[in-house]
């Protein structure tokens, strides 16, 4: 069967690979149909993601078929159709104990430290597998990044009627959008690509928009939204070290900072802008398996829309050529997803 590997950081190749037989306990045999590019791929891509190790077949936002299932399977059966979570816990760490797999000490995510779903059929555990008779591929295949939004929203915690400040319009950064507004909070969006926050104006209805153009205007703005007070959390979406080092100046006294984007660059700050406001500093990894029933059945009711996500198409036989650009903000590149039918 065919499968794309990224054999080292900007160079993917296409390779040829047996298929992966009959499932065992415990697994299912799946196709995938559909596969999101994600800001992980992207860094995995660019060489600038801490948990990525090459060779490697990405993959792990998906929509895929159950063909086949193990022995002692009874939560999916064949011809389902599901989305994958791709995260691997081990179920015995001090995490997985507490109920956090999430950010279990020996985590495997697929596409990232195990080969992934950019292939036309993989094995995997079937408790992974998350069910819809009404979602298309392309949908299921977003639920996983809608995932991650909705574990940094809960990590926030915002209130009804909270000043919230989310930092990058990416596709983490919109997911993480998602969720807040369904708590009633009131949103800013800063970005320093204009079209993004566009976006957000357009399709979200967010009024309070900020563009980081490097001027160092954004905080005088912030102030004048908030009436001074600065924001109740602040999610940091982008990655961007620069970014993530700066992001305490947004938050309100007795505020809450989360970083969802991920660096492999240090993150400095004077350590009053921290102590003085008493400021809560959060880590957010991934999403519980809770994320991703809650999130299905808000897409099948109608309160997420995922229509307006998917900017770029492509297929298979043609994403090598036409990944790179995908990673270049100025192509308008909301969300892109790979077709794997054949």
């Amino acid at each position: 069967m065919k499968a794309i590997q990224l054999t080292e950081p900007k160079q993917f190749t296409m390779i040829d690979m047996p298929l992966p037989g009959d499932p065992p306990a415990g697994m299912a045999l799946v196709r995938t149909h559909r596969m999101g590019i994600c800001g992980t791929d992207y860094s995995g891509y660019l060489g600038k993601m801490p948990f990525f190790s090459y060779p490697r077949i990405p993959g792990h936002e998906l929509g895929v078929e159950v063909l086949a299932i193990g022995s002692g399977v009874t939560n999916v059966r064949a011809g389902d159709r599901c989305s994958v979570e791709p995260y691997m816990n081990c179920g015995e760490c001090f995490a997985c104990r507490r109920g956090q797999g999430n950010c279990c000490q020996s985590l495997k995510v697929i596409g990232v430290m195990v080969d992934g779903g950019l292939r036309e059929q993989f094995l995997i555990r079937a408790d992974k597998l998350h069910v819809s008779t009404k979602l298309s591929y392309e949908q299921l295949a977003l639920v996983e990044t809608l995932a991650i939004g909705c574990h940094a929203c809960d990590r926030a915690n915002p209130q009804k009627d909270d000043q919230v400040l989310i930092i990058g319009a990416g596709p983490i950064g919109l997911s993480a959008l998602e969720f807040v507004r369904l708590t009633g909070a009131q949103i800013t969006v800063m970005d320093m690509v204009e079209s993004r926050l566009e976006f957000c104006r357009q399709k979200y209805g967010v009024a309070a928009t900020i563009r980081f153009d490097g001027q160092g205007k954004e905080l005088e703005k912030a102030l004048e939204i908030t009436n001074g007070d600065k924001y109740v959390a602040v999610i940091d979406a982008t990655g961007s070290p620069k970014s993530m080092s700066s992001a305490l100046e947004f938050v309100a006294h007795s505020g809450t900072l989360v970083y969802v984007g991920i660096t492999t660059d240090e993150i400095s700050f004077k350590h009053p802008i921290l102590h003085r406001p008493e400021i809560t500093l959060k880590g957010s990894r991934n999403a519980h398996p809770k994320d991703f029933t809650r999130i299905i059945s808000l897409i099948e009711e109608g309160t997420i829309d995922t229509e307006p996500w998917v900017t770029h198409r492509t297929h298979f036989d043609e994403m090598i050529g036409q990944f790179e650009q995908f990673t270049r903000p100025e192509t308008g590149v909301i969300k892109a997803v790979v077709s794997l039918d054949w």
